[in-house]
């Protein structure tokens, strides 16, 4: 095999950009469906959308990662992230994107670390909405001490990602509260039941999109929004086809030249960024950009 790619990498993409179009964007549906999501997770009644502060960070210092969404409320910085892959390493993950949240907070704030008096931070809060296959509680806590080398139960270095199990099967209760995330769950529950009767990845999707809005899913947003996610998933179960035809082709060559040629013909293709198409291939970011100058 050429490389460790999983079928669902780019299942998962959908996903996920599915996730930070309903949550993430800066419109008033957008926002008021991100309040109700905070408020359904921490039993609050804030009532004024504008009231959360939008920090992006995609590519800003670690380009292999991606963070969904983050925002400032009530003295607390909360990163929220979508993961269809169960990933252990999420507290070190959050752990950087905070790095990158509190330097973005403190630049806009206008000051430096270097001062004698202590700086005040809101407290970070970092979940993460999971929708994968493996099996998992409604509720974990997944700490950065699970990682250490040397075990350490002292806590003086400890990080905590909450993850939380969005499954149709798992969370009812804060599905109930949230409608837009239940929609959310409905929805790609609806894919995932088509891939198991068999229906090819754009089919599973069709089917999904034309379900959801017969359902009037999200009020509406599946209707408004049918080609740009009929257009996001086309060009991921694609790429996904792409690459499997250009392994397939390159089997006889080496494994490390059978990478770098299929990274070039999907640079050439443009249908995935530098970051996506490093992570399919195993291959450095630097020497995918690398490739990519050289075309």
């Amino acid at each position: 095999m050429i490389s460790n790619i999983k079928p669902t990498f780019f299942q998962n993409q959908i996903y996920d950009r599915l996730f930070k179009a309903i949550f993430g964007r800066d419109n008033s549906e957008s926002k008021q469906w991100r309040l109700d999501l905070y408020n359904a997770l921490r039993g609050t009644d804030y009532t004024d959308p504008d009231a959360l502060e939008i920090n992006t960070i995609e590519n800003v210092i670690y380009l292999t990662m991606r963070n969904d969404i983050s925002f400032l409320i009530d003295s607390q910085m909360t990163l929220y992230e979508q993961q269809s892959s169960y990933n252990p390493n999420m507290p070190l993950r959050g752990l950087m994107y905070f790095a990158q949240l509190y330097q973005i907070h403190l630049s806009k704030l206008g000051k430096t670390l270097h001062r004698s008096t202590l700086i005040e931070i809101p407290n970070p809060k970092f979940v993460v909405f999971y929708n994968g296959d493996q099996e998992t509680a409604d509720v974990e806590l997944l700490r950065l001490s699970d990682a250490f080398i040397t075990k350490d139960n002292s806590g003086d270095y400890e990080w905590t990602a909450e993850l939380i199990n969005i499954n149709s099967n798992h969370n009812k209760t804060l599905q109930k509260k949230c409608k837009a995330l239940y929609d959310y769950v409905k929805y790609v529950s609806r894919i995932k039941e088509n891939k198991k009767k068999g229906l090819s990845g754009i089919e599973a999707v069709n089917e999904a999109v034309d379900w959801a809005i017969s359902e009037n899913l999200l009020n509406g947003f599946f209707k408004r929004q049918k080609e740009e996610i009929l257009a996001m998933s086309l060009t991921e179960f694609n790429a996904e086809e792409v690459i499997r035809d250009f392994r397939e082709e390159g089997r006889e060559e080496g494994a490390l030249n059978a990478k770098i040629e299929v990274a070039k013909n999907l640079i050439q293709m443009k249908l995935l960024t530098i970051e996506q198409i490093a992570q399919a291939e195993g291959l450095p970011v630097e020497k995918v950009r690398e490739l990519a100058e050289e075309e």
